[in-house]
């Protein structure tokens, strides 16, 4: 195993960023929190966006300059690209590519289409990472806080000798040398994100979720107890451990829960199991999942279309907002607001 290495805002150039013109594109989640960070941290922001459009109207309300795409990477010394995956690459060949020019730093929170070969920069362009991790509205959430949350950083392609730099720079500027950056590769980070993705952050715990949901309810228990026991729960274990590690979570439960987890959980979570993330890393490794993800967007996602409307529909979205809306908490401090960010 490799040493750790962790760098904090000590270590790094912070004034670096602000000698830098700095174009975001894009203002989603990760756009709304990167943008509006840089710009608290006295960096000279632009976004580039469609004029006109909703996140053009969201990003100018909450002071930010705008233009259109192509405007902007010509005035920019840093092209942020904050868009969805699936879009990244018609909009680099249309609008980045062409307005390119030599020295500038092409910059992804998600090495995904540099990765696999959608994007390719030229030679004389540098090509980094700063990744948060975490959602952009919590990036902004922790940013505000006084906090910050950990960032991954990498370089791809060096051509102007300080991309590191820069990299470091731009991560303390949205908060992240308050709490830690660490490097990385656009390999590593493509190929273990959308694996903990895949198995545990999202497709294995909202399956787990929703069939533990299940099992309770056709075996004739409230949904409403199944609700409690399975899904709200469960953020009061994943801040124990996000604090403390498993042993922290152990070390709070009672003995029933830990005896519970020691002796089931490995009948739950297998060697069948395991196989099976096996082959998930094997596709994502091998750029099968991208292929079909990016072959899906293409034709116009009616299969992802079906999938979401699904999971929309299920019986635990139901109860869950029902629940939610019911009690006292979860009310106040919200992270996303849809009308605003």
């Amino acid at each position: 195993m490799d040493n750790l290495r962790i760098y904090l805002d000590n270590d790094i150039n912070k004034d670096l960023i602000k000698t830098k013109k700095i174009a975001v594109i894009g203002f989603g989640s990760q756009g709304y929190g990167q943008s509006l960070n840089l710009k608290d941290s006295g960096c000279d922001v632009i976004l580039g966006l469609r004029q006109g459009g909703a996140s053009d109207i969201k990003a100018k309300d909450y002071g930010l300059k705008t233009m259109p795409i192509a405007q902007a990477v010509k005035e920019a010394d840093i092209v942020q690209i904050l868009i969805p995956d699936e879009v990244q690459a018609k909009v680099y060949k249309e609008e980045i590519e062409p307005n390119l020019k030599a020295g500038q730093y092409l910059m992804f929170s998600h090495g995904f289409n540099i990765h696999y070969g959608y994007i390719k920069a030229p030679a004389d362009v540098n090509v980094i990472m700063t990744a948060p991790k975490a959602p952009g509205h919590t990036v902004r959430s922790e940013y505000k806080a006084g906090r910050g949350v950990p960032s991954l950083i990498a370089v791809y392609q060096d051509f102007s000798g300080n991309s590191k730099d820069i990299a470091l720079s731009y991560a303390a500027a949205i908060g992240s040398g308050r709490t830690g950056i660490i490097e990385t590769t656009f390999k590593e980070e493509t190929e273990t994100d959308l694996f903990g993705e895949q198995t545990v952050l999202c497709g294995g715990c909202s399956a787990l979720i929703k069939t533990a949901f299940e099992t309770l309810v056709e075996a004739g228990y409230s949904p409403y107890m199944a609700y409690f026991e399975v899904c709200h729960e469960l953020k009061l274990i994943v801040d124990l451990i996000y604090q403390g590690g498993i042993e922290d979570m152990h070390y709070s439960i009672s003995n029933n829960a830990e005896y519970g987890d020691l002796t089931r959980g490995h009948k739950l979570i297998n060697s069948d199991v395991k196989e099976e993330m096996k082959k998930i890393l094997a596709d994502i490794q091998s750029g099968k999942y991208a292929e079909e993800f990016m072959n899906e967007m293409a034709s116009g996602g009616s299969k992802f279309n079906e999938l979401r409307a699904v999971s929309k529909n299920h019986l635990i979205e139901k109860i869950g907002s029902e629940i939610r809306s019911a009690f006292k908490w979860n009310k106040d401090g919200r992270l996303i607001d849809k009308n605003k960010n």
